[in-house]
């Protein structure tokens, strides 16, 4: 069987309007699982770098797919620099974490969920826990009026009940969040059917497995779609520019009725600075200007290596 070409439809001059479109449920690196409008489920190779993602509208004749425009992308850096593509066509974005999650992932898949167009949302999961409840309470707070929260037990099926809810308003969304997280067994109890295998977090720094090694789409039974993708530690932000992160960081939405004197400003030191106006007024607490502070600095690095990527070019 040969391997499927990646093109996006048209490209070739061929009339495409009469193939089959269908949605990449599954992908599982050198082949995909393609469902058809009439039910049809059918499994394509591919290319390993084909491009297509979990996600992804195609029309397939025999073993060549053409993808369709992506309304969204969801993008990711890793620590080693490379990034990687989540998924395709979502409109929210669920950020699952758990005691002893990493600091700073919350608000850099935020950023990066609303620069991709998602809207995001806080999963906080093993709320049978007794150190959750501490982190539910101050993630409540510090999200409120921005982005919501859920605390609840995947384990214990405790609080999916408003989860679900969202979820059934029609959307099309994905779980991230590191290892150890409860991303699986969060998907088995919205979706008993898919029986997602669940691993035991490791004594070395509470760290869990990967226990998803395929991204897969599923149907939820009260309504909306998920799609599993395998976990990651990390979560660097891809083709951000610093007014983006300004635009887009939890806790600066005041900026947009309140802006600052300067369309550039980087809310450090700069006169007529909105964001220092709202520190120094209590509004915004210092910890999550730090916060930004931090991730402010990992944009600016990031723009300042893609520089000079095209300055060698």
């Amino acid at each position: 069987m040969q391997i499927a070409d990646s093109k996006v439809a048209g490209e070739t001059g061929e009339p495409a309007g009469a193939w089959p479109e269908g949605l990449i449920l599954s992908h599982f690196g050198v082949a995909v699982e393609v469902l058809f409008g009439d039910g049809e489920r059918r499994m394509v190779r591919v290319k390993r770098n084909s491009g297509h993602v979990v996600g992804d509208r195609v029309q397939v004749d025999g073993e060549v797919l053409r993808r369709l425009p992506r309304g969204t992308e969801l993008r990711r850096r890793d620590a080693r620099g490379g990034i990687h593509l989540v998924a395709a066509n979502l409109d929210v974005l669920g950020i699952v974490v758990a005691p002893l999650s990493p600091a700073g992932f919350i608000d850099r898949a935020i950023v990066a969920a609303r620069a991709a167009g998602l809207e995001p949302f806080v999963v906080v999961n093993k709320c049978d826990l007794p150190q959750a409840q501490p982190l539910a309470v101050a993630l409540a707070d510090t999200y409120a009026g921005a982005v919501p929260v859920f605390a609840l037990s995947a384990s214990r099926g405790e609080g999916l009940e408003p989860l679900r809810a969202f979820l059934s308003e029609g959307h099309r969304g994905a779980f991230v969040g590191t290892t150890g997280v409860g991303k699986s067994s969060l998907l088995n109890a919205l979706c008993p059917d898919i029986d997602l295998k669940v691993a035991e977090v490791s004594d070395y720094k509470s760290l869990g497995r990967h226990t998803t090694t395929v991204s897969t789409l599923h149907a939820l039974p009260d309504g909306g779609e998920l799609v599993d993708t395998p976990g990651f530690r990390d979560f660097g932000l891809v083709d951000i520019s610093c007014a983006e992160l300004a635009a887009h960081f939890p806790g600066f939405e005041a900026l947009e009725e309140h802006g600052c004197r300067f369309h550039n400003c980087r809310h450090r030191q700069e006169p007529g600075c909105a964001v220092s106006e709202l520190v120094a007024a209590g509004e915004l607490p210092d910890e999550r200007y730090r916060t930004y502070l931090d991730v402010l600095v990992e944009v600016e690095e990031a723009e300042i290596s893609a520089q000079r990527r095209g300055w060698k070019k």
